[in-house]
């Protein structure tokens, strides 16, 4: 079997722009081999500008703008980091992220972007939105319609800025606000120019015409002066009622560009010669609307970006491997297709502009062609067997999910494991208070009480630091679960084969990430052990100190309350994303909620009769712990256990990860039916604590552990009875 390559080489993608996106699909399609590729954004998804009027109008849903990041750079192999992006340094080649600190790069391309804010404008911040970004100007506008249809607010709308952006935008609020709420409802464009500024006289006249059909009002030569909640002043002194304003009178470039030591323009824009490259930095490149071309200045279009994606994928990989950059060319005159609010729309080249349903009908089918490029990436599919192969090979290969899990999806099925436990030698000693079976072992140091674990993790994010947050949270479970302060850390790190500078940021971002947890909750990190390996692999060996007896799974008593404090279903939604199938915002959210410690909420159950974390045996492989622990039964109610935001559909869709049939014969549930029974015996990382308590302070809890911020729920009962775990109606 031949060697994986080392990787040598940091390309950063900074920002999720349509023009990296394409790149992302092209690098998915044909890699460069020994690049680390690592997309940087805000959030898990990026919109396509071409169809936010039609979305505002009504004609599309949100998702439909979206294009999946996740699935994306899973597709691309590629490392994807949500933050905001806060400074470049060029010369020390480092990305600063809000929250998170710095990355690496040694080749680097910026395509963040641009705002419509306009807070010179005094009240507008308080009061408006701009056109940019524009998945928060589209949130607010759901919001403000929604209202505007149930009479929470008057329906009064004004734009700033009368370009063919700004009407277009206008328009798309009219149509959607005469359907919703009816004729009551007004728009008004406000534009400090005489006419509307199109450029074609034919473009401005089939603009107008739409605007009057829909009852835009048209305010020219007008000076915005302030902005407050429910109108819009000018100079003139004539104001305007709006309880939604919208910014679109610019394109403003993000002002950390410029506080960043990068060269710009004086309005802020990074320019690039014909190869994409930042002026005087042959390691960094920038395109889209945060870029300026001085070889060939042209307005801000989106149209640009798709083009200039195909020369960026060239040129990046070329400065990767030491080949030729091309010029970049962009075309003088495009196609300019632009919604008149219904599913109408104008077209404009050459001089000519021609309006008619049937331009909508080719807009759509241009914007559906660009985002099908994204919905229908190729499938993820595991390589082939070879032939020949051992027998049984194919028999375990088989099933819902082939490839192996990571996280806690790729543990040890527990029957192999309790069978292996069972044939460990006891020595007797008298300060090993416990043996195995609890969350953690239980030490006698002189006069402290001591619990000591240790958890690893096979990697299910590139996200260096991210993952070493889960996996910290994850280890520290055991802790918490034992009603014990984390005291120490020793660190097992497994990079795969890098170069030492990439080696060196590796380390530095997961020792980040692990002391962002760590630290808190007071525990040292004091040393450890790396290497390099096939894949990435980390874990934490910890200590804790006990006040008292420490919580075991064995105190819980008849009549108790089970309470979980997070949802069930990462592993499932886990084992789907590596094949590319669950949506980028679920992950994204789960991970979030994975990443958060737990260490208030165990000092809230630190009453519990028993607790457990819930981890790789899934919930109810560790209910069933705490059943046989105790001698007791338990009774579940199904549809009151939380679950991730989109674990049950995929888990009705067959999704299963590596260990669920090894969790579900150890664990058996009488009465658990369908894909939400099936999410009880999904392993779990980070998972939630489990604990069994006062059935009367039960409720109370609860209330306090959602108002600390965790999502958990009362779920069962703990009965007299042999142990053994059923569902029960509520």
């Amino acid at each position: 079997m031949p060697m994986p390559l080392p990787l040598t080489r940091d390309l950063v993608l900074i920002g999720g722009g349509h023009a990296h996106a394409l790149v992302a699909r092209m690098w998915g399609m044909k890699p460069l081999p020994g690049v680390r590729v690592t997309l940087i954004n805000p959030g898990p998804t990026a919109p396509y500008s071409g169809m936010l009027p039609g979305h505002i109008a009504g004609h599309y849903t949100r998702d439909a703008l979206d294009i999946d990041l996740v699935k994306l750079a899973r597709f691309a192999g590629a490392r994807l980091i949500l933050g905001a992006a806060t400074a470049i340094d060029p010369v020390a080649k480092t990305v600063t992220i809000a929250g998170r600190g710095q990355v690496g790069y040694d080749i680097a391309s910026v395509d963040v972007g641009i705002h419509a804010e306009m807070p010179a404008i005094p009240g507008f911040s308080d009061h408006a939105t701009g056109a940019k970004p524009l998945d928060t100007y589209a949130a607010r506008w759901r919001d403000f319609l929604a209202r505007a249809a149930a009479g929470e607010v008057a329906p009064e709308v004004a734009v700033i800025g009368g370009g063919v952006a700004g009407s277009e935008l206008a328009l798309a609020m009219a149509h959607a606000l005469r359907r919703d709420v009816g004729p009551a409802a007004r728009v008004a464009l406000i534009e400090a120019e005489a006419d509307i500024t199109a450029n074609n006289p034919a473009t401005r006249r089939h603009l107008a015409d739409a605007m009057e059909r829909l009852g835009v009002t048209l305010h020219t030569s007008a000076t915005v002066t302030r902005i407050e909640a429910d109108r819009v002043l000018l100079a003139s002194g004539a104001p305007v009622r709006s309880h939604f304003t919208v910014g679109a009178a610019g394109a403003f470039a993000h002002g950390w560009l410029a506080d960043s030591p990068l060269p710009t323009t004086p309005d802020g824009f990074l320019p690039v010669d014909e190869t994409l490259r930042v002026a005087g930095h042959d390691s960094l490149f920038a395109v889209g609307d945060c870029a300026h071309m001085p070889h060939a200045p042209r307005p801000k279009a989106g149209v640009f970006a798709v083009r200039a994606g195909p020369v960026l994928y060239r040129n990046l990989a070329a400065s990767l491997s030491g080949g030729a950059l091309r010029a970049f060319r962009p075309q003088k005159d495009y196609l300019k297709l632009v919604s008149l609010g219904g599913k109408a729309a104008l077209a404009e080249k050459w001089g000519k502009s021609l309006a008619a349903p049937v331009m909508w009908r080719w807009k759509d089918r241009i914007d559906q062609k660009f985002m099908d490029k994204f919905r229908h990436l190729p499938e993820m599919t595991p390589p082939a067997l070879p032939d020949p192969v051992a027998l049984g090979v194919a028999e375990e290969m088989a099933g819902n999910h082939k490839p192996l899990c990571a996280g806690c999806g790729a543990k040890v099925g527990p029957g192999t494991l309790a069978h292996a436990l069972a044939t460990l030698p006891r020595s007797g000693r008298d300060d090993v208070l416990s043996g195995p079976g609890d969350d953690a072992a239980v030490l006698q140091v002189g006069g402290a009480t001591q619990v000591i674990t240790t958890d690893h993790l096979r990697a299910f994010s590139e996200d260096h630091g991210l993952f070493a947050r889960i996996a910290a949270v994850h280890a520290l479970g055991d802790i918490w679960a034992m009603g014990a302060s984390p005291q120490a850390a020793l660190v097992s790190v497994i990079l795969p084969r890098m170069a030492e500078p990439l080696q060196a940021r590796s380390m530095a971002e997961i020792m980040q990430g692990a002391g962002e947890v760590f630290g808190p909750e007071g525990a040292e990190v004091v040393g450890g052990h790396s290497s390099m390996g096939a894949e990435m692999t980390l874990g934490f060996t910890l200590t804790g100190l006990v006040e008292g007896a420490p919580i075991s799974t064995a105190g819980a008593r008849a009549g108790d309350a089970l309470i979980l404090t997070r949802p069930i279903g990462s592993g499932t939604i886990l084992a789907a994303e590596m094949q590319g199938k669950a949506a980028g915002a679920d992950v994204a959210a789960m991970l979030a909620v994975m990443a958060t410690p737990q260490g208030d909420a165990a000092r809230l159950l630190a009453g519990a009769h028993a607790m457990t974390d819930v981890t790789g045996f899934g919930l109810a492989g560790h209910l069933m712990a705490i059943c046989a622990a105790s001698k007791l039964g338990a009774e579940v109610q199904l549809d009151a256990v939380p679950v991730y935001a989109g674990a049950l559909d995929l888990a009705s869709a067959g999704h299963r990860s590596s260990i669920f049939a090894a969790n579900r014969a150890a664990a058996p549930v009488s009465g658990a039916e369908g894909a939400l029974g099936a999410l009880l015996h999904d392993p779990q990382t980070s998972g939630g604590l489990l604990a069994a308590v006062d059935p009367d302070q039960a409720f109370g809890l609860a209330m306090e552990l959602r108002a600390a911020g965790h999502q958990a729920a009362v779920i069962g009962t703990l009965v007299a009875g042999p142990p053994m775990i059923r569902c029960v109606s509520p």
